[in-house]
């Protein structure tokens, strides 16, 4: 969801025409697309365009984070910092999904036009095995992985922010958290739908955690209240004044810690020390005059993007018309068939071989587009893989950031549900 203050449209020396079905696309991943010839700027009549600016983008989920975002460019800092400002301030405004507990996809063009994908996703506690989730009979625990101490993984959103900046930043990292502490020390009003969010996992921040926290109120929460997150603010200070040490080593560790063994949890400081974010190649494709660069696994989103493009291409989508019943169902019929390849294919490299090459190999592609009928859906469960369905995420936000400089940032940070593990 994009609030109509969070947008702020670019504009460049090389204009770019934004084809309607790149922006539907874009709606899949995170993801990159860089035209590669100059022409005159389109905006699409059915979407608003609500302010210009000449020097930079910042669009995120909750205007308040934009802000942040937009401070950090108009104060001389590039895309990078901004990122950095946005990615903290998304965890005091945006609970539900920002965060400094979960962790996050990037991929960054830069000026030069380097091309960098990062990998800042939380990891499996070392503790953690096949049989974490089952009981005494084997038989699976329903939630154990969805909410509770056990549903925790090892955060990455810190190391990630932190690696990002030491490598690509410009202003100092004191000043990029700033703003975040002050938010969440002064406290921000809630909207109708923030307030319905706290009061619908009320039942579980109580269940889920052994101490009292900041969104457990002895009332209900109603539109215009402040939600003031002293505590968050504390944390925040540490990560500002030390980096990951403030988050992965000391005080932040050790409570992590303590709440984990309250809660029969297991994660362990050993677990916070060993955490590293990895620099990944992205994939990088084209469709039309448009090249694409997006994420490569663990991420799923841009391989499912690449095989969405390369499905639809030979449909000719454009004289169809955008919003017409053919045009949908080839779009819908092309995501159910890259779902099915993610369902059987697609994970974490580090531990599983991920057929890159053959899901997005040109034949693959027009083998599979061949089972499309443009006026007909297809049952998902008649759709399987191609070559040779678990619980998806319900709670990611996604920001993307421009500057002056041609340095673009797109980024997809998650908490899996809403509150992820809802233990604070």
């Amino acid at each position: 969801m994009l609030t109509n203050q969070s947008i702020q449209n670019v504009s460049r020396n090389q204009s770019l025409q934004i084809n309607k079905w790149i922006l539907l696309a874009l709606l899949l991943s995170s993801s990159l697309i860089i035209a590669c010839r100059t022409s005159k700027l389109t905006v699409l009549p059915h979407i608003d365009k609500t302010s210009t600016g000449k020097n930079g983008m910042v669009v995120s989920a909750h205007s308040l984070a934009s802000q942040v975002g937009l401070d950090i460019l108009q104060a001389g800092g590039n895309a990078i910092d901004a990122s950095v400002a946005v990615q903290f301030a998304l965890a005091v405004v945006y609970p539900n999904a920002g965060n400094i507990g979960g962790g996050g996809f990037l991929i960054l063009r830069t000026a030069d036009g380097s091309m960098l994908s990062l990998d800042y996703r939380e990891t499996a506690p070392h503790a953690a095995n096949s049989k974490t989730f089952l009981d005494e009979k084997g038989e699976v625990i329903t939630d154990k992985s969805y909410v509770g101490h056990n549903s925790a993984a090892v955060p990455g959103t810190v190391a990630g922010m932190w690696e990002l900046h030491q490598k690509y930043g410009k202003l100092p990292w004191k000043k990029l958290v700033q703003a975040s502490i002050d938010l969440a020390k002064k406290g921000y009003s809630i909207d109708a739908r923030e307030a319905k969010l706290l009061n619908d996992n009320l039942s579980d921040f109580k269940q889920y955690n052994t101490q009292d926290n900041a969104y457990e109120n002895t009332k209900a929460w109603n539109e215009g209240d402040l939600l003031v997150l002293k505590d968050l603010a504390v944390t925040l200070e540490r990560i500002r004044d030390l980096g990951t040490d403030g988050f992965y080593k000391g005080a932040t560790a050790e409570a992590i810690v303590a709440e984990m063994k309250r809660g029969k949890g297991i994660i362990t400081l050993q677990d916070l020390l060993d955490y590293k974010p990895k620099w990944r190649a992205p994939v990088i494709g084209q469709f039309n005059e448009y090249t694409v660069i997006t994420l490569a696994p663990p991420s799923s989103g841009g391989i499912i993007l690449m095989q969405v493009l390369g499905m639809i291409d030979a449909f000719g989508l454009d004289k169809i018309g955008m919003n017409e019943p053919k045009s949908m169902t080839v779009m819908a019929e092309a995501e159910k068939i890259a779902f099915a390849d993610r369902a059987t294919h697609l994970g974490d490299p580090d531990f599983y071989h991920v057929p890159e090459e053959a899901l997005l190999n040109p034949k693959y592609l027009k083998s599979r587009a061949a089972l499309i009928n443009p006026n007909l859906a297809t049952p998902s469960d008649q759709i399987s893989s191609g070559i040779s369905a678990p619980k998806h995420s319900e709670q990611t936000t996604h920001y993307s950031i421009a500057d002056k400089k041609g340095n673009v940032v797109s980024v997809t940070t998650s908490l899996n549900n809403n509150f992820g593990s809802k233990v604070v």
